[in-house]
């Protein structure tokens, strides 16, 4: 048998263009994070079961947030749907065992790891370049931590989170196959912050 294929993030290629962004705005890639939607009645046995797998005292109802365990977070999808992220557990045992703890209680589990993937947007100026693209309200009053949006960037569909309670810090969720045209159009879109550590 041939060794395992490598794992290469799809913005492999980026590394040097994310270094040359500005401080004040700029893109850190956070490649293989293990992702699983799962489907469940939160109020059912299968719910309380995956919650206690993911441990978080239940799994979120209110549209657009998302709790965090010890180490998976659980972004709210729909009202029986969520997407479960982890950067320390790996995706096939966390479907394996999402799957068992929901099958029997009319729920599933899928791994869609390699269907997505994670930016990280850091910055004093980073709400000023999401909202360049954006249609969400991004004010830390009414988008802070806790939230996590399903929203479209330029012309992606996303997933955003606020990690910080200024502005300064988010998590983008998105397909893959768009990851290079997010990352060329938030590198784009943060360049005028550069022109500023410049002068």
């Amino acid at each position: 048998m041939g060794d395992a294929p490598t794992r290469r993030s799809p913005l492999q290629s980026y590394e040097s263009r994310f270094a040359r962004m500005p401080k004040s705005a700029f893109v850190v890639d956070e490649p293989f994070v293990s992702m699983v939607d799962l489907w469940v009645d939160p109020a059912g046995p299968g719910g309380a079961a995956a919650a206690g797998l993911l441990g978080v005292d239940a799994l979120p109802t209110t549209p657009s947030t998302v709790v965090t365990g010890q180490d998976a977070s659980v972004i709210w999808l729909g009202p029986q749907e969520w997407l479960i992220t982890s950067g320390g557990r790996d995706a096939e045992a966390l479907e394996a065992a999402l799957r068992g703890a929901v099958s029997e209680h009319g729920g599933a589990a899928v791994d869609v790891s390699a269907q997505r993937t994670t930016l990280r947007l850091r910055g004093t100026h980073a709400r000023d370049v999401l909202a360049k693209g954006c249609s969400l309200d991004l004010h830390p009053a009414v988008f802070g931590p806790g939230a996590a949006a399903q929203t479209t960037l330029s012309h992606a569909g996303v997933v955003l989170m606020p990690l910080s309670d200024n502005g300064s810090d988010y998590r983008i969720i998105g397909r893959s196959s768009f990851a290079r045209y997010l990352a060329d159009w938030l590198i784009d879109a943060a360049e005028e912050f550069g022109l500023d550590e410049r002068t």
